[in-house]
């Protein structure tokens, strides 16, 4: 079984380099043109997808629907795949969640050492989140759709977090190649007991 895993496309937010985590960011035109043209690429590679998975915020789940295209399928938003929260600093921008002594400057340079602000998830917590994820609703799946193709559409840290349980990576190496681009896909390939990148 092949999980494809998408990041949204790019948001006026993204361009501005603001902290979005739970806001309900709609995507940007040039969003939209990346999340058609990763669409058309399916189509024309002839790649279908049995389901399709998405965070209920609107950025994933309307590029999940233009990655879709004209495929006849369901589209499942699942509050589990929703970004980290950052509590009441939701909006704030990139240089000023960095200019400080605050542990929430070590966001994205250590994640061992990142404090959430007031409101906001642990890494940890989302990594548990997003392996409880992919444990109870995707690896089950390999029993009906072991040859098939599943898509997750969903957002940056997320994707880091997940992608620890798919790679047996531990907090310390959170990002590990790094934050995905907008509408940027990783493949990985689940053969019923673990998972490789493809």
């Amino acid at each position: 079984m092949e999980l494809y895993i998408v990041r949204h496309g790019e948001t006026d937010w993204n361009k501005l380099k603001r902290f979005q985590g739970n806001i309900d960011i709609e995507l940007n035109e040039k969003g939209r043109e990346l999340a058609g043209l990763l669409g058309a690429r399916f189509e024309k590679e002839n790649i279908t997808f049995e389901r399709i998975y998405s965070s209920p915020l609107n950025r994933a789940y309307e590029t999940a629907c233009l990655i879709r295209g004209h495929q006849n399928v369901k589209i499942f938003r699942d509050e589990r795949l929703k970004e980290i929260s950052f509590g009441g600093m939701e909006g704030t921008f990139y240089d000023d969640w960095m200019n400080t002594d605050n542990p929430r400057k070590y966001f994205f340079s250590n994640a061992a050492l990142y404090v959430p602000p007031e409101g906001g998830e642990s890494f940890p917590h989302l990594m548990e989140r997003t392996k409880a994820f992919v444990q109870n609703e995707i690896e089950p799946l390999y029993k009906d759709y072991g040859d098939k193709k599943i898509l997750l559409v969903a957002h940056g840290a997320l994707i880091a977090g997940l992608t620890c349980y798919l790679e047996n990576r531990d907090v310390e190496n959170y990002w590990g190649k790094g934050l995905k681009g907008n509408c940027e896909e990783t493949v990985y390939i689940f053969d019923g007991k673990s998972w490789s990148l493809k």
